[in-house]
């Protein structure tokens, strides 16, 4: 019997998410539950525990060499530990010994979700091709992570690319992270949404009150909405520069649930790119929306499980 598939847990702030997936990214035996968020880490942990014991009940389990993690983040892949910002009850929470009492002796490989939805688009979605990308989820936070010389690059944490960090307003807003001006205060979905309500939008009766609401309006040519996805842009731009100078990176991918504005969004960040990329190395980056949607999670942790056991062995 082939052993060729992963185990693969995509785990957030409202679900948990699970299939076994082989090395094309195909999945099988997905199970998702809800994320208890709000309750002990205990209860959090048990979910995963219960979403593992669906998938190990599957006929499919006895192909299954290796386990990967996706997770919000931070994370700590040297101890194998969790504190994502929106869990409270994980703080330095031991998820990898905690996967391990249900999954045995399989290597199990954690990263942050960024990383994880970076590998994703490096197998199977629009950075594929690709030896040097930054791809970014923009959702109601911003991550992101690395490809550099052809290989998933997670750092030693699991944390690089973490591009929703980085300041590009030294005098802008605090930032639950204890920083200023983060891209992630600007960019963000909940930015935007809070941006444009601040200038005055507001969500017809039945309309999204969120990002979505406001791209929508944008379209329809409501200045206010429109300029809280170009200050948005114009962050995102920023900071996606700034890495390309850095890294020399080809492509700069986008997905969450922000990308899903469209050219509301990418026609003000191509034209942000023009004054912000103005170095000769930087200047041919291009930006492209994410291919992998809601599946990136899954397929990337099971990918960043195969190379970065590949890349340690």
């Amino acid at each position: 019997m082939p052993h060729d598939l992963v185990a693969a847990l995509d785990i957030g702030g409202t679900k948990i998410a699970g299939a076994l997936v082989d090395g094309d990214g195909a999945l099988f035996a997905r199970v998702l539950r809800p994320t208890p968020a709000q309750e002990s880490g205990e209860r959090v942990m048990a979910a995963v525990s219960e979403v593992l014991d669906h998938l190990a009940a599957s006929p499919l389990w006895p192909r299954v060499d290796a386990v990967g993690i996706g997770s919000a983040g931070p994370v700590d892949a040297r101890n194998g530990t969790v504190s994502p910002v929106n869990i409270p009850g994980w703080r330095d929470h031991p998820l990898v010994d905690g996967v391990r009492r249900s999954t045995g002796p399989l290597p199990v490989t954690l990263v942050g979700d960024g990383v994880a939805m970076t590998a994703a688009e490096h197998l199977v979605g629009a950075a594929r091709g690709h030896r040097s990308a930054l791809c970014m989820v923009v959702s109601t936070g911003v991550g992101g992570g690395l490809v550099l010389d052809g290989r998933l690059h997670p750092g030693p944490t699991g944390n690089a690319g973490h591009i929703g960090h980085i300041s590009v307003a030294l005098d802008g807003e605090s930032c639950p992270c204890g920083a200023r001006g983060c891209v992630e205060r600007l960019a963000s979905g909940t930015a935007i949404a809070r941006h444009a309500r601040a200038g005055g939008w507001r969500p017809r009766p039945g309309q999204d009150a969120g990002a979505a609401g406001v791209a929508a309006a944008a379209r329809e040519g409501d200045p206010v909405a429109t300029a809280a996805y170009t200050r948005a842009a114009r962050a995102l731009a920023a900071a996606i520069s700034a890495t390309a100078a850095l890294v020399e990176i080809e492509v700069a991918v986008i997905g969450g649930g922000v990308a899903g504005a469209g050219e509301v969004l990418f026609a003000p960040l191509r034209a942000a790119l023009e004054d912000f990329a103005r170095l000769s190395f930087v200047r041919g980056l291009t930006v492209v929306p994410a291919a992998t949607g809601t599946d990136a999670g899954l397929i990337g942790a099971a990918a960043a499980s195969r190379t970065l056991l590949r890349q340690d062995g």
